[in-house]
């Protein structure tokens, strides 16, 4: 059988984004019931109901292809060939409090691998598309931004960056600290949308912790296509199976070094 080629694939997920925008503009600082999951992270209605948007988009063209999504969890098989990972709402704090740093993610897994990645912003309308192997595209109306790394930033001028402390696990959060003292500068937010910033060098490490798939799938070909490296604390390839450790950096002889900071 041919393997459909991934720009096939990519179309169909910026329709994925197109028909989550339409979901989740209308409730944009909007006064939206706010329920809390069993870890205490918020959802709402606009999270539900674009994940549902972009569920319909994916059964009407690959209903073979499987889903795993952060609201509704597991269609088909994780082992299927091709799993596509969706978070709706990335950053559902950041929405809830009306800043626009909250992102859409959608990726494509072959064989446990991301091929393919797209990061959406709806409010500022920036979007970020990512195919292994290729040149990240950034696609902007308003804000300029060009694809492209540091790929010389060392780690004593490296800017770094991370949602907040309290995703880390307390033994992480002490080595992380390690990595905060090596660096010149950290700054706090931006969820997935500060992967979007590193791949602009803008920012040139990141080191998150606690992630699930669906927020980390989606950032792996947009960083690599970049420039830059996205790997598990150690160095080691992300897979469905990493515990959620995750260090983006600009270029790999940062990676290497951060490495080393979160190992000392």
């Amino acid at each position: 059988m041919t393997q459909p080629p991934l720009h096939s694939y990519l179309t169909l997920a910026q329709h994925c984004a197109d028909a989550a925008r339409q979901v989740i503009l209308p409730h944009f600082r909007r006064n939206l019931p706010i329920t809390s999951k069993d870890d205490d992270s918020p959802v709402t209605k606009a999270d539900k109901d674009a994940e549902k948007a972009m569920r319909a988009v994916l059964g009407a063209h690959v209903p073979q292809h499987a889903i795993l999504g952060e609201e509704e969890g597991t269609t088909g098989a994780l082992e299927n060939e091709w799993l596509w990972v969706l978070d709706p709402i990335d950053g559902t704090r950041s929405f809830v409090t009306g800043r626009p740093s909250f992102t859409t993610l959608i990726a494509l897994l072959h064989n446990g691998t991301p091929v393919l990645s797209l990061i959406d912003q709806p409010i500022t309308n920036e979007r970020w598309l990512g195919l292994k192997g290729e040149t990240t595209q950034y696609i902007s109306a308003h804000l300029p931004g060009n694809i492209g790394t540091r790929s010389h930033c060392q780690l004593e001028e490296a800017e770094l960056s991370c949602t907040a402390p309290e995703i880390f696990r307390p033994e992480n959060f002490k080595k992380f600290q390690k990595l905060q003292q090596t660096v010149r500068r950290t700054t706090w937010g931006g969820d997935a949308y500060g992967y979007g910033l590193l791949s602009l060098g803008q920012v040139d490490i990141i080191a998150e912790d606690t992630l699930k798939p669906w927020d980390w799938a989606a950032l792996v070909p947009v960083i690599e296509g970049a420039g830059g490296c996205i790997t598990d604390w150690s160095g080691a390839p992300l897979t469905l199976q990493s515990e959620g450790d995750i260090l983006a950096c600009a270029n790999q002889s940062l990676l290497t070094d951060a490495v080393k900071a979160l190992s000392s």
